[in-house]
């Protein structure tokens, strides 16, 4: 199993998760990042890490957003690997608690 990043990076981009994975399974895109399922150790470490719950298990994906599953692997084969944290994108806080922004993706 693998876990997946959701609809709540996007345009924030935290990377406190990336610190943490011991794989180093996370991609980099514009703004987001996304899990590489192959990859993935299924270890958890960064679930805590995300300051805006944007990660979970590929089981515990709601039904609204379980296209992320495929939109990570897609996405992971293309952005290149983040192995270590940097900034938020500039204005992540004022994204961090809105809902439904697949539309903002920039892949």
């Amino acid at each position: 199993m693998t876990h997946v990043v959701l609809d709540s990076c996007i345009r924030c981009k935290y990377t406190d998760c990336v610190d943490v994975c011991p794989v180093d399974c996370f991609r980099e895109g514009p703004n987001m990042l996304v899990i590489d399922p192959d990859e993935c150790i299924d270890c958890a470490v960064c679930i805590p890490e995300c300051p805006v719950n944007a990660i979970v298990p590929e089981e515990d994906v709601p039904g609204a957003e379980r296209q992320f599953i495929a939109l990570n692997a897609e996405l992971a084969r293309n952005w290149p690997s983040i192995t270590r944290r940097k900034q938020a994108l500039p204005d992540a806080d004022a994204w961090k608690d809105r809902k439904d922004k697949l539309a903002e993706l920039v892949r």
